[in-house]
């Protein structure tokens, strides 16, 4: 049987990283042709030298002619020298020019959607780990890969919990999906002490590894906001069947209650290289080195309602999912931009949400959106963020 050939972008992430592991483990049934980044190119060099793809990206101009000189420099004769693409423009002719079954997507942020629907538009399948893309634009990514007759396969740990949980079922058999949260560092943390939580407080998360813009999501609970919206274009269903529970053990990824009172759910450690294995090797399940559950060890698990009041993103995704067409872009683009500023210290922690929120509701969002509206809508809430924490900046002088 051949091998199934592998795109990877975001190759020097934490998902990349995990996903590189995956693929060495199952190097007879997976070659990773092409790679891409922003701008680690020293990184991707040793990937090169361990993969040997036929083609690489990177986003940096800078770092892609750094890459060149080096392969260039002949150092290592052995080394074959992949076709190599750089900027935005070349993340999506890498996708659309390399031959693959399946597209890793794996770049944070709105920065993937255009090399993921390259992905499905040229017959790749989509293992999505890159929810913004969904959040963005889901009824155009699902109508596409319906059309093409290509699968969206889940990445984040929730969403594949949730994609294992329904094999064998139907979504008329579904009564309700839970997605888990961790709490992030935050979940016992109250009100007034939120006010004073610092960068590196919320870069310090409990249970996962992970870059910092998601990071800081998980803080917030914006990441579980936007897998609230992400679910409901993967699996089909509306709001109201969506619900999130906190559990601090990150053992239950998710959970499927039927009709008939069953649930159903995946547990696992919590390592991303479980859901990316799935997704690379569905509907098989091979073998992969890591660690196993000892519930006796565990001893208990604990499970607990997310505070809304505090963590305001929860409440926030169900209104985005009522208004509907563009108010999804306008939440995540307004998240990134928010998000960005708080890392440069430039506004407080709770200062995310409230700024989000305000953007929100400057916003008429428009109905049933084409790609050109979603981007749209995205330039101007990231312009319109940018003008809210201006003024925000002018009045805490």
């Amino acid at each position: 049987m051949a091998k199934k050939r592998v795109l990877l972008l975001g190759s020097t992430g934490s998902i990349g990283e995990s996903t590189d592991q995956v693929v060495q483990s199952l190097a007879g049934e997976l070659d990773l042709v092409g790679l891409a980044a922003h701008s680690s190119w020293e990184r991707l060099l040793e990937q090169i030298r361990i993969h040997s793809p036929e083609a690489v990206a990177l986003v940096n101009p800078e770092a892609a002619g750094k890459l060149r000189e080096s392969l260039a420099s002949g150092k290592d004769d052995s080394l074959r020298s992949p076709k190599i693409y750089e900027g935005e423009e070349g993340l999506v002719e890498l996708v659309r020019e390399t031959e693959a079954d399946v597209l890793v997507a794996a770049i944070s942020g709105a920065a993937g959607l255009p090399a993921n629907i390259a992905a499905l538009e040229t017959g790749k399948d989509l293992a999505l780990a890159n929810k913004e893309s969904l959040v963005m634009s889901g009824s155009i990514l699902t109508r596409l890969a319906r059309d093409k007759d290509l699968r969206i396969l889940p990445v984040d740990s929730e969403h594949s919990a949730i994609f294992q949980s329904l094999q064998g079922s139907s979504l008329e058999e579904v009564e309700r999906i839970i997605l888990t949260a961790s709490g992030g560092p935050f979940r016992q943390t109250s009100a007034e002490e939120l006010k004073d939580v610092t960068r590196q407080d919320a870069l310090n998360h409990p249970t996962w590894e992970m870059g910092e813009k998601i990071t800081i999501d998980s803080a917030t609970l914006m990441n579980k906001a936007l897998e609230i919206i992400e679910a409901r274009w993967l699996f089909d269903l509306p709001p109201e069947q969506i619900e999130v529970v906190v559990h601090p053990q990150s053992i239950i990824h998710s959970l499927v209650e039927y009709r008939d009172g069953s649930t159903i759910c995946q547990l696992g450690p919590p390592d991303m290289r479980v859901p990316i294995q799935y997704a690379l090797t569905y509907p098989r399940r091979l073998p992969l080195p890591v660690e196993r559950v000892s519930l006796a060890e565990l001893g208990q698990l604990t499970f607990e309602s997310p505070d809304t009041v505090r963590f305001p993103a929860l409440r926030l995704a169900y209104e985005v999912l009522e208004q509907g067409g563009t108010a999804a872009t306008v939440f995540n683009a307004s998240n990134e931009i928010a998000v960005s500023s708080f890392l440069k210290e430039e506004i407080p922690f709770l200062g995310i949400l409230k700024v989000v929120e305000t953007c929100l509701k400057q916003h008429n969002a428009v109905d049933n959106p084409d790609l050109e509206s979603i981007f749209a809508a995205d330039e101007w809430a990231r312009l319109e963020t940018e003008k809210i924490l201006r003024l925000e900046c002018k009045e805490s002088a």
